[in-house]
């Protein structure tokens, strides 16, 4: 297949009341793991770069990656900057292959986020990449992204419609409860589906996305804090409400704390049961294999886009 942009994803995804994963991406192991797991299940996937990825690994070297794994692979992959905070680096991005980029002016005004989107959908049309946008902040830490939850706002549905016919954005972020990181509730889980549902009539048959929608997996979080490390307390959205989503106008669901999450909780483990190791491939190839896992199972039994290429 090949590089492609995710407008036929979409339509098929929305069409057919699943969701694509967008796994974001750091190296090798993480882009394998993904891909061998996206390759056994037939599903369409789309790889996320975000601003922090491309100062760690470089641009060049994540492409030449990706494109390997297309490669190896077959399937029809969609490259994604997650979170571009500016008009540069959305260009550079798009002029450096990205097939979709998603410009973030959620820290804007209303007004101001419109004219910055459209700054980049004019340049990204331009060029064949589509654009995704965002209405509404998320709370949470996540690279650059850096939002409290006293400056955290819920998307305004009222908003939408405008926001979307003035920018000719492709898709739309919208902020409906879930947040980035490991940490996203106090209490108990709630995603405001009244807003979505709101959403989804003022634009229907458009797609949205969800952003920190990573489940903080107990299993993970048990197996890091069992091995040395500290998280008590990381709590994510549920799986059932993110299958929820998926069945209504969600069309791309955010997916990088669990990745995270089963990385280190496979490498913690490693460790503890074999300090004596010291060749990388040790233990980067269960930490793979469990990303591996991961991903097959939020494909088959979350996102529902299994066996959909």
């Amino acid at each position: 297949m090949g590089i492609v942009t995710t407008t036929e994803m979409f339509q098929k995804a929305y069409q057919g009341g699943y969701a694509i994963g967008a796994f974001n991406v750091n190296n090798m192991e993480i882009i394998q793991g993904i891909t061998e797991a996206a390759m056994e299940v037939k599903a369409p996937l789309i790889l996320q770069v975000s601003a922090g990825a491309r100062k760690y690994a470089k641009h060049v070297y994540l492409m030449k990656l990706i494109e390997a794994a297309i490669e190896d692979t077959g399937l029809p992959i969609a490259i994604h900057l997650d979170h571009g905070e500016d008009f540069e680096v959305c260009k550079s991005c798009i002029d450096g292959g990205f097939s979709s980029v998603m410009i973030d002016g959620s820290k804007h005004s209303f007004a101001e986020n419109i004219a910055l989107t459209k700054k980049v959908v004019d340049y990204a049309h331009s060029k064949g990449v589509v654009v995704e946008g965002e209405l509404g902040k998320l709370a949470g830490i996540e690279d650059a992204v850096n939002v409290s939850a006293e400056d955290a706002a819920f998307t305004d549905p009222a908003e939408v419609e405008e926001f979307v016919e003035k920018t000719g954005v492709d898709s739309l972020a919208i902020a409906i409860g879930t947040s980035h990181g490991a940490f996203k509730f106090k209490g108990e889980p709630r995603l405001r589906f009244d807003i979505l549902e709101e959403v989804q009539k003022r634009l229907p048959n458009f797609p949205i996305v969800l952003h920190g929608a990573s489940s903080v997996i107990p299993e993970y979080v048990d197996m890091i804090n069992e091995n040395g490390g500290k998280m008590p307390g990381a709590k994510g959205v549920p799986e059932e409400m993110l299958r929820q989503a998926s069945r209504l106008a969600v069309c791309k669901i955010n997916i990088d704390s669990d990745l995270r999450l089963a990385m280190t909780a496979s490498v913690r483990k490693h460790f503890n049961d074999f300090p004596e190791h010291f060749d990388p491939r040790q233990y980067l190839a269960p930490a793979r294999s469990a990303i591996k896992e991961l991903v097959k199972n939020k494909i088959v039994n979350v996102l529902g886009c299994d066996n959909k290429i």
